[in-house]
């Protein structure tokens, strides 16, 4: 029931969510000691995907094996997806409404600021000296003037730390990100001496059977979708799509969100630049991971789509959106179920750890540039030709405010911004 709990009140990004769990676990609960608990998140946080649901896996996985691990990490996501199946509904049967219009256009600027502000944050922890500024700048240049693919950007990234690393090792070895310094809370019923379970010691095995499991569980149903609807389906496309997408979301959910966008607004044409930014929005006032958005893409884009018909929208976006979930989410469950032992015995060697850190600076300089797009949607919606949207450019400068003076939470930045935005629109302006 913990773990039900935990996917209702998961407010606040990966953060929040880390330290509920911290809470709980750690220092109320017990069932894991401080020392193992960072251990995990270390061995969560250089893998792709959202580290907060792999968290809750794998520590659902020490506890109680296969069984506990898929329990853990599929309750975090359920309350989520199910919740934005019916928002993403009601905004398509009444988004036009007065009043979630006006909602809506104050949460637009409050979502590009919180975007940047993202940048800003990954910025500060990752941009340590030169090279990685560099590299950031450079991944800047390549999506928003040379317009290269956001895999593109990253597979270059890890080339320059695979090969910078053992040239130049103090550039890349930036070292852990938690403080050494661990509390003790008392007993754990998995504390700093317990031995690992069986079933989390490496085993060939065990590793090739659930690598076998894993692709089934991927091949199975991306085979059904290509026999029931083919290749070109945007259901069959969807699963593609976010599969590969589950495999670049290193740094987090923002920084997969360029490559979706790119994708699913600019290549398939799933959803309008507009629907992008509130489908952003819903995923941030939502609990669970900020990567769910990608739930609200593939509901509107089966609805959009009508892959049912025109009499089964709902039902078109509903299973779009379940399709998208499976996929985007699917990857991280393998990866800790089977990678686990590895990435654990390579956390240390510089040869792993290099590539990640050059990919993480990439990824500073694809969100700027994520939020510069978005900015101008929001301040230019009728086109840079257009006259700037005043409204919406003093909203945004108080989320800006907000954010990165008074260092608010986002769900407050949104709420008042929401409430602005419905002001104005009320005001007639």
């Amino acid at each position: 029931m913990f773990w039900l709990k935990l996917g209702f009140i998961s407010f606040g990004g990966p953060a929040g969510q880390i330290a509920i769990m911290h809470q709980e676990l750690v220092e109320r609960r017990r069932w894991i000691s401080e020392k193992r608990f960072l251990h995990a998140l270390n061995y969560c946080m250089v893998l792709p995907g959202p580290e907060a649901q792999q968290l809750a896996t794998y520590l659902g996985w020490m506890m109680h094996g296969t069984a506990g691990g898929v329990m853990a990490g599929g309750l975090f996501v359920l309350p989520s997806l199910l919740l934005l199946i019916i928002l993403s509904w009601l905004y398509v049967a009444m988004g036009d409404l007065p009043i979630l219009a006006g909602l809506f256009f104050g949460i637009k600027p409050a979502v590009t600021v919180i975007v940047a502000h993202a940048a800003h944050r990954i910025g500060t922890r990752a941009l340590k000296n030169r090279l990685l500024w560099a590299i950031a700048a450079g991944s800047f240049v390549a999506i928003f003037a040379l317009k290269i693919p956001f895999p593109a950007i990253v597979a270059a990234a890890a080339l320059i730390g695979y090969f910078g690393g053992p040239l130049a090792p103090s550039q890349f070895n930036l070292g852990a990100s938690h403080d050494s310094q661990t509390k003790s809370y008392g007993p754990a019923l998995i504390d700093d001496q317990t031995p690992s379970p069986p079933h989390a010691r490496f085993s060939t095995s065990r590793l090739l059977r659930v690598l076998l499991v894993g692709s089934l569980l991927w091949a199975i149903p991306m085979a059904l979708l290509t026999l029931a609807f083919a290749w070109n389906h945007p259901l069959t496309q969807m699963g593609w799509f976010f599969t590969k997408a589950a495999l670049l979301t290193f740094g987090g959910a923002y920084a997969v969100l360029p490559y979706v966008y790119q994708g699913a607004v600019d290549h398939y044409k799933w959803l309008s630049p507009s629907q992008m930014i509130d489908g952003l929005a819903l995923g941030e006032t939502t609990p669970g991971p900020l990567i769910m958005v990608v739930a609200f893409v593939g509901f509107l884009g089966g609805y959009q789509q009508a892959v049912f018909g025109p009499g089964n929208l709902l039902l078109a976006g509903a299973v779009a959106a379940c399709v998208v979930t499976w996929f985007t989410f699917l990857p991280s469950f393998l990866f800790i179920f089977a990678g686990g032992p590895l990435v654990e015995s390579t956390h240390n060697d510089l040869k792993f750890t290099a590539p990640l850190t050059a990919i993480t600076a990439a990824v500073v300089g694809v969100i700027l540039n994520l939020a510069l797009f978005f900015g101008y949607h929001v301040l230019w919606p009728q086109g840079l030709g257009a006259s700037l949207d005043w409204p919406s450019l003093l909203i945004a400068l108080g989320a800006a405010i907000a954010l990165f003076y008074f260092k608010r939470g986002v769900m407050q930045v949104i709420g008042v911004c929401a409430l602005a935005g419905l002001s104005f629109k009320l005001l007639g302006l």
